[in-house]
Parts: C-alpha cells; sequence; structure tokens
C-alpha cells in the first residue's frame, strides 16, 4: 500500500512535466532545450544532496566498477524515457501524451521475464525468471481500449500520420523507463540510497543531454527566458521529488515484478493531474467526451490491473528485500 501511494503522489509531480513541456512547445520553445535542460538542472541539487549526506565516494564506487552498465541503463531508463516524452510534447496536448503514457502499464508487465525473483521454496531461497502474469495482462487491453480512445479525438483533429507523433515515442519511453529502472535496481542490488541511484543516473546520461543541447543551440539557438524557467521547475519537480519518489516506491517492491507493474500502473493518474493543470494554467479545452471515455478507461484498467496484481503467497522479509513465498 506503501508502494502504491509513494507512485501516486510521485505522478502527481511527473504532471509538472506534461504541462510545462506542452506550455514551452506553445511558446515556440524546442523539444530538445526541454529535455536536455531537465536534467542539467538536476545536476547541482542531487550533487548537493549526495554530498551532504557524505555518500559520494561509494556511488563513485559503483559506477567505476560497471562504467559500461551505468552508461547503458542510464542511456535507456532517463534518455529514451524522456527525450521521447519531450519530442511528443511537440504532436499533442499533456493531456494526450500523459494518457498515453499508460502504455507504461502494459509495457511494465511484458517485461516480466527479462528478471528474476528470489523465492522462498521447500529447500531453500531460489532466483526464478519472472512470468507474465496473464490476469494483468488480460485486464491491460482495457487501458489499450483507453488510449485509443483518446486518441480518436486528435486523429479526428489533425490526422493519423501525426498522432503517430505522440504514439510512438510514448511506446518506446514505456518500455525504457521501467527497464532502465529495474536494471539499475538490479545492478546496484540495494548498495545505493535512492539519491546516490538518480544522481549516478544523470551523471550516466549527460552525453545524450549535452549532444542534445548543442544540436539545439546550433540548430535553434539559446533557449528563452521562459523556456530556461519552466525547465528549472520541471527539473525540480518532476526530474528529482517525482523521480525519487517513484524509484523510492519501486525499490520497496523490487523482488516482486507484479507488485513493480503494479507500482508502475500509478503513473496513468498522471491524466487527470495534467488534464485539471492545462485547464486552469493553460487555459486548454477540456477533452471531448470520447476522449474522457477513454481517460475513464485507462483509470480503470489501472485499479483492475493493481487488483489482479496483488500475490496470494505470504511475503517475509529477507536481508536485502522481499522474498516471496511459493503456494
Amino acid at each position: 500500500m506503501k508502494a502504491l501511494l509513494l507512485g501516486i503522489i510521485s505522478s502527481l509531480f511527473f504532471a509538472v512535466t506534461f504541462i510545462l513541456n506542452r506550455s514551452m512547445e506553445l511558446s515556440g520553445g524546442s523539444w530538445l532545450w526541454s529535455a536536455s535542460l531537465r536534467y542539467f538542472f538536476m545536476l547541482p541539487f542531487l550533487i548537493l544532496i549526495v554530498l551532504l549526506s557524505k555518500k559520494m565516494n561509494g556511488l563513485w564506487k559503483e559506477m567505476s566498477q560497471r562504467p559500461i552498465d551505468w552508461l547503458i541503463w542510464s542511456f535507456v531508463g532517463f534518455g529514451l524515457f524522456y527525450a521521447p516524452i519531450s519530442f511528443a510534447g511537440a504532436y499533442g496536448p499533456g493531456w494526450l501524451v500523459a494518457g498515453t503514457w499508460s502504455f507504461t502499464i502494459i509495457a511494465g508487465t511484458l517485461l516480466a521475464p527479462l528478471f528474476y525473483e528470489r523465492v522462498q521454496t521447500s529447500t531453500g531461497i531460489v532466483n526464478v525468471r519472472g512470468k507474465i502474469p496473464m490476469k494483468p495482462l488480460g485486464a491491460s487491453v482495457i487501458v489499450l481500449i483507453g488510449i485509443v480512445f483518446i486518441h480518436g479525438q486528435h486523429i479526428q483533429t489533425i490526422g493519423f500520420s501525426d498522432s503517430l507523433g505522440v504514439i510512438l515515442p510514448i511506446v518506446v519511453a514505456a518500455f525504457a523507463y521501467p527497464l532502465g529502472n529495474r536494471k539499475m535496481m538490479e545492478l546496484c542490488s540495494g548498495r545505493l540510497d535512492i539519491f546516490q541511484r538518480v544522481l549516478g543516473m544523470t551523471i550516466a546520461s549527460l552525453p545524450l543531454w549535452i549532444v542534445l543541447a548543442v544540436y539545439a543551440l546550433i540548430t535553434v539557438g539559446l533557449p528563452s527566458y521562459n523556456q530556461v524557467v519552466q525547465s528549472f521547475f520541471v527539473a525540480v519537480c518532476s526530474g528529482v521529488i517525482a523521480t525519487v519518489l517513484f524509484f523510492s516506491a519501486t525499490e520497496l517492491v523490487r523482488h516482486d515484478q507484479e507488485k513493480l507493474a503494479s507500482v508502475e500502473a500509478t503513473q496513468s493518474t498522471q491524466v487527470i493531474f495534467v488534464i485539471l493543470g492545462e485547464f486552469f494554467f493553460l487555459a486548454a479545452d477540456l477533452p471531448n467526451f470520447l476522449a474522457l471515455t477513454g481517460i475513464g478507461l485507462i483509470i480503470l484498467g489501472m485499479i483492475v490491473h493493481s487488483y489482479l496484481s496483488r500475490k496470494k503467497g505470504e511475503v517475509v522479509v529477507f536481508d536485502q528485500g522481499e522474498v516471496k513465498t511459493s503456494v
């Protein structure tokens, strides 16, 4: 329950991303700056937090032991997550991007076979490859139908080809974010705290943000003052607060792939916060009846998915986390 609550609270702060990215796009800002500035602004906050906790040496030790893994999975978890989301903001309103992001419910479920779970059996604790939970996956069909519904309004307005500018990048991001996060949890294996891990991933993903910033400087010039300020707020609210809350939630259930998928599913609640935020702060039109029906289906799918992901087996505490007891 605690993990689910943290996930929902993090989605409130993540909603700032979709609202302000849309705001920057409407004011003529480039998605290249929206993506890169967020991580540039995150860096000093995270460095200060880790330095004050006197844990920087531990982070450097971990990163120096497996630098390639850090570069790869940080690129996946941060780069292939946020760059596509920023790009999608140029093709549709924030609520549409946030609603499509609910595809992460399906993506998280499908990733289960790539990881192992520690299970208590009669012969001891063993690592068992995760299986795709079919009932929660079946519930995800509700989410998929909801996503189709919310794109109905958009397709009627701009056409199917332009709608792909939202759909395809978000599908990539929906797989990349949980994959990168889970791989980094597996890599760190509880040896780093959340702030250390987020800082390490931010540092390891810097090459991508530097490349995007240089390309933006060459093609569109410097960002406006307005875009810099809004990117700062995105970095604090979404990059630091929301990311730390979400990573904390997933850390609580990191040994259970089905519970992980359930926590990741809480991110679909962002669409509610984004609709309200765009309506009050950007004076945006509310979604039509078709899109609102789709949003309702997405929320229903999240609730059903979370319910079906609950485990029947007893969970016992082990030294580095939770171990499921087979039944």
